[in-house]
């Protein structure tokens, strides 16, 4: 073989090592706009719906080959129903709590696991109002906040048709118009993704609402439009009938959450009395709504220029 071709053989492996070096330690870090989400998935709290059973797969440490985990959460307003079963735990650990981590990234010890024969069983009725959270099992017993570096063996994962909660901050009270992004404040929302990329492009589809336990708009429609001019921009409109009940002073405002935590005002309405129907449209306001999925809901709000969600959910959007 020349010298030539070994030359640059020798080059492209380098060049090739190099570039998996890079790879591996690409690295997505908390900014202004968007939630601590490492490869890894360091952060998955999410919220638990009331009364319905959700099973939780627990992602074990990349070092534990061959180790499985999986919780059972129930949640119910008398407390919040924990059972955990663990295999592959190393032989020599002694040791092993589980932790409910919260929005603000505060945990709740929930108590120590039984180990034996490599296998970790838990199982408990945490009388807190447990409701949005993630699980960590670490082999420390004094953790009282969570960053990605404390020592986790097993995290859980974002169950199927649940969002991730954004970790929380204090927002600086800037004004916003319509249409520009901005990340969680310290009132954090789980909201469903709508499933954008299964409605047909091009085409005005409605999608059913849920409301909460109190509302002021007792009769709305939603209608989206994926690609709305084949420019990859979706349209968002909303019909509100009989306002009567929106208090003056407030603004009936819809949101729209991305997958990343983010939010983004479509737009607000008044209650400005006879007749009392309202529409928010993203292609009348200028709205340009180009997320590949997002949620909906929609909260009453002091003015039609927050910069982020503050009011109760009233309304969530839901296929």
């Amino acid at each position: 073989m020349s010298k030539k071709l070994i030359s640059l053989l020798g080059a492209a492996i380098l060049a090739l090592s190099m570039a998996a070096l890079a790879a591996g330690q690409v690295v997505t870090t908390q900014t202004a706009t968007k939630v601590v989400q490492n490869p890894d998935g360091t952060w998955t709290v999410v919220e638990y719906p009331v009364g319905k059973e959700v099973i939780v797969d627990l992602t074990p440490t990349a070092t534990l080959k061959g180790a499985t985990g999986r919780a059972t959460i129930l949640r119910s307003p008398d407390g919040t129903t924990v059972r955990v079963n663990l295999t592959g735990v190393p032989a020599d650990m002694a040791a092993l709590n589980l932790y409910a981590v919260d929005p603000t990234g505060t945990t709740t010890l929930l108590g120590p696991l039984t180990i034996e024969n490599g296998v970790a069983t838990f199982a408990t009725t945490n009388p807190l109002p447990l409701e949005r959270f993630m699980i960590i099992a670490s082999p420390s017993s004094d953790l009282a906040t969570f960053t990605p570096e404390v020592p986790v063996i097993f995290r859980s994962a974002v169950p199927t048709g649940l969002a991730i909660v954004p970790l929380v901050r204090k927002d600086d009270d800037k004004i916003v118009a319509a249409g520009e992004r901005v990340a969680a404040t310290t009132s954090p929302y789980a909201i469903p993704m709508i499933g954008l990329p299964s409605l047909p492009a091009g085409k005005e589809s409605e999608v059913h609402v849920n409301f909460g336990d109190t509302y002021h708009a007792k009769r709305t429609t939603i209608f989206i439009t994926p690609n709305y001019k084949h420019d990859g921009m979706t349209r968002v409109k909303a019909k509100f009938h009989e306002l009567s009940g929106v208090p003056d002073g407030a603004f009936l405002t819809l949101w729209a959450v991305a997958s990343d935590g983010t939010f983004t005002r479509l737009g607000s309405t008044a209650n400005n009395g006879k007749p009392n129907v309202a529409e928010i449209d993203t292609d009348k306001n200028n709205t340009n709504l180009t997320l590949s999925d997002f949620g909906l809901f929609l909260t009453t709000e002091p003015s039609m220029t927050v910069a982020a969600p503050s009011g109760p959910v009233i309304l969530r959007i839901i296929k």
